[in-house]
């Protein structure tokens, strides 16, 4: 249960980080896109924790259906999720800047997808 606070205290700071590129969105387009906001922010964090695993660990492993057969290298099942996880949060990031005015998106989604804040 600690990892599960600690992880929504980590989307909280995201939310906000999120909110504050993405603040120039019209307020009733807001009220739309805070779904999306909220599940962009998981994204990132989960992308975070995976990063990290690839990371230690690689992005395959040995693998064999049984002890009689020799072992060979696979994707593991981390990495496969990384990249399909990774086009989501790509897109996720495109929706919210279509929802931007055309002058500010350039900016939020360099901002957004960098991990940054905006200037």
């Amino acid at each position: 249960m600690a990892d599960l606070k600690i992880r929504n205290r980590l989307v909280g700071a995201e939310i906000r980080r999120l909110n504050n590129i993405f603040k120039d969105i019209d307020a009733d387009k807001m009220k739309i896109v805070s779904g999306l906001i909220r599940q962009t922010a998981r994204l990132k964090i989960l992308l975070d924790e995976m990063w990290i695993d690839i990371t230690e660990k690689g992005d395959y492993e040995l693998f064999s259906q049984s002890d009689s057969q020799t072992p060979y290298e696979r994707e593991r099942p981390v990495a496969k999720q990384y990249n399909s996880r990774d086009q989501a949060y790509q897109r996720a990031i495109k929706q919210l800047t279509d929802y931007l005015p055309e002058e500010k998106r350039d900016q939020a989604e360099s901002a957004a997808i960098d991990g940054s804040d905006l200037l």
